[in-house]
């Protein structure tokens, strides 16, 4: 069964902020757009606000792709289902031991808490040794008794994580047989099944996320799909992973973990297709929302996809997902004088409620949209969700009273200071995925999105030596569209661990093609229909006697011996730039991702061209006095939707629309591509 056609397509995504809303109707050529606060109590309230507002006709809509923060949200807050592990014995401590890393790497502050406290831990007699071989059988008793013991502790899920099951899960598998027949659900996750690669505590970390999350998501996902269904919807609810790609709602729960980052993946993702379309590659993506900013790096129109991602300390995911790194830097990031007399700014925030100062909710703690107001570059009268009741000079002498008086610096002086704080802290996030991979940003454009994004781009494309900046048509809400673009997708991976020279080919790309083909049959499973599908295969692999793992990229499952140890060293050499011929490879894990893409839809129509006006001075609203660099300068205002496609003129400016404010500073140039794009060259003005 695949997707009706001719129906609209609905991508929606929940921010710590904001809930946007992307719907296109193919028949009609209506495109409409919705931006309403989050409800974090539960999101599935905010998602059908933004379907309300959007004036969606459910009966008639095919597809809904939803881009979720639920379960990112469960675990940074630690408000998880209450779950139990049984494990073998001697390891119940693995996850709290870990890799003897601290939460400060300088300092002996800080402390760390297990996802599963040590008295839902509990040990059963059973052990693999590391070859696969049965040491000690499993204890079936003692596997019923624990699981009856963490029910009788109030465990709502449960964790199966036996030594060396990547490698031999029959006991595993024994176990979750047993579980059937005493678990009261189906929230059981079995680590071999989730994650199939040797580190015990990484598999057991992801496994113990998984079951963790998985009755919260479950929960959320039927409340959702029920919602719509009343309100008369009959298509597939798809939801977006954390590795770019999407899968349905009736089976999103039994992989949870793999929904971590979903809702930074889905914008990534509209980067890719947005810069492919505007001949642009190779992107590094900026999207600074209302609590956070996310940054990515996009080569030849792929994001870069990690299976080594660790959301916080010492919680590392080891499933695949995009990329993304994430800093405490948003429109709502609360600046502050610290004891020592010096300004922070983030990373708490003052989320949607009651949120900034200026959006009149009760706020009254100085924040980055704050200080962009008492600077010019955002007009009070447009800010989307301002209540009213607070004024400029609110604004003003909070930032006086605050930072202003105890830094010894003018409101306008402070709210420049907090500019510059946030810059260095996001440009620094930047740095880490691509200087720290290897890449020079020089090399790449600067893709910004996301509320607050284009209100920085500029600032930290000079930071950085970026030399243009990518705007889309719609960055508030292009975390929404990437939930439209996105494809179907399905990763695996498989522990080989095996020295290169002694590594049986045949079996390696066995392994390979039975991961593509399990893909293929998950993705015609799906109630979607797809254009084609893409198979990938690389390994991990590295030099024995290291720990880190260099990822290589294959064109097929067969690959000689001597081609792979060829191509091993020139990825280990592209990353490190030195040559290491004579010290032995090993293949540590074989990984396949299969893709299902689907029928592309048209950038350009996020900006009707009806709206665009002849002349640049048509498109002018007015001027506006703005700080930059301490000197104020009447600055133009634009309506973005109204400029010329052949518009080009240089900064100082300011363009408006619904969901973001880009600023241009004095020195750079704007150009429009013939989709819409804002092109921003960094010192280029003429």
């Amino acid at each position: 069964m695949t997707e009706k056609s001719g129906g609209a397509v609905i991508g929606v995504d929940v921010g710590g902020t904001f809930t946007d809303l992307v719907l296109m109707d193919p028949a009609t050529g209506d495109v409409r757009l919705a931006k309403v606060p989050s409800t974090l109590d539960d999101q599935s309230r905010g998602v059908m606000m933004a379907l309300a507002e959007a004036g969606a006709n459910l009966p008639r809509t095919d597809l809904i792709v939803h881009g979720t923060t639920t379960t990112t949200n469960a675990v940074l807050e630690r408000k998880l289902a209450r779950t139990g592990l049984i494990t073998t014995r001697g390891f119940r401590d693995v996850l709290e031991l870990g890799r003897r890393t601290r939460p400060q790497a300088y300092g002996m502050k800080g402390d760390f808490r297990p996802l599963i406290p040590r008295d839902l831990r509990l040990e059963v007699p059973e052990r693999m040794d590391a070859e696969g071989r049965v040491v000690t059988e499993l204890d079936e008793d003692a596997l019923r008794a624990a699981a009856r013991a963490l029910l009788d502790k109030g465990c709502v899920s449960v964790v199966v994580h036996f030594l060396h099951a990547y490698r031999n899960p029959a006991h595993e598998l024994r176990a979750g047989e047993i579980l059937k027949e005493v678990w009261p659900n189906a929230y059981v996750t079995l680590g071999h099944a989730l994650l199939s690669e040797s580190r015990e505590y990484e598999r057991g970390v992801t496994a113990a996320v998984n079951a963790s999350v998985q009755p919260i998501l479950d929960l959320y996902a039927q409340n959702l799909a029920g919602s719509l269904a009343e309100g008369g919807y009959q298509g597939e609810l798809l939801v977006m992973n954390g590795n770019g790609g999407m899968v349905s709602a009736r089976r999103v729960a039994q992989e949870a973990a793999r929904t971590v980052m979903s809702g930074p993946a889905s914008g990534v993702m509209a980067a890719a297709f947005t810069g492919r379309a505007a001949g642009m590659p190779d992107l590094l993506t900026y999207d600074m929302g209302g609590t956070s900013t996310d940054v990515a790096l996009i080569r030849n129109a792929q994001p870069a996809v990690s299976n080594e991602i660790e959301v916080e300390h010492a919680m590392p995911i080891h499933v695949p997902m995009v990329d993304v790194r994430t800093v405490g830097a948003g429109g709502g990031s609360i600046a502050r004088v610290n004891a020592a007399g010096l300004l922070e700014v983030g990373p708490e925030s003052a989320g949607a409620t009651p949120g900034p100062i200026c959006y009149g909710r009760g706020g009254t703690e100085p924040t980055i949209s704050d200080a962009n107001l008492l600077l010019g570059r955002l007009d009070p009268s447009r800010l989307k969700s301002v209540e009213g009741g607070i004024t400029l000079q609110s604004v003003r002498d909070i930032f006086a009273k605050k930072l202003g008086d105890p830094l010894g610096l003018t409101p306008e002086e402070a709210a420049e200071a907090v500019i510059h704080m946030a810059n260095i802290k996001m440009a620094g996030a930047i740095r880490m995925v691509s200087l720290s991979l290897g890449a020079d940003p020089r090399d790449f454009a600067l893709f910004a999105f996301g509320g607050a994004g284009p209100l920085h781009a500029a600032a930290l494309a000079r930071e950085l030596g970026v030399p243009r900046v990518l705007v889309p048509a719609r960055p508030g809400i292009t975390n929404a569209l990437g939930c439209l673009v996105a494809d179907l997708r399905h990763d695996f991976t498989r522990t080989v661990a095996t020295p290169l020279d002694t590594l049986d080919m045949t079996a390696l790309a066995r392994v390979l093609t039975d991961q593509a083909q399990e893909g293929r049959a998950l993705i015609g499973r799906e109630r979607v229909s797809v254009t084609e599908v893409k198979v990938l295969h690389s390994l991990d692999m590295q030099f024995i006697g290291q720990t880190h793992l260099l990822r290589v990229e294959l064109e097929g499952p067969e690959i000689t011996r001597e081609a792979l140890q060829a191509a091993f060293e020139e990825v280990y050499f592209n990353r490190f730039r030195i040559r290491l011929d004579r010290i032995r490879a090993t293949v540590v894990n074989a990984n396949t991702s299969v893709i299902g893409t689907r029928e592309s839809l048209d950038p350009a129509a996020l900006l009707p061209p009806a709206d665009r006006k002849a002349t640049l001075a048509e498109a002018q609203r007015g001027t506006r006095p703005v700080r930059f660099a301490g000197t104020v300068m009447e600055t133009p205002l634009y309506q973005r939707g109204a400029l010329p496609l052949s518009a080009s003129f240089d900064g100082p400016a300011i363009l408006e629309q619904m969901d973001t404010t880009v600023l241009v500073p004095p020195g750079d140039r704007v150009t429009q591509d013939a989709l819409g794009n804002i092109i921003l060259q960094i010192g280029a003005a003429q």
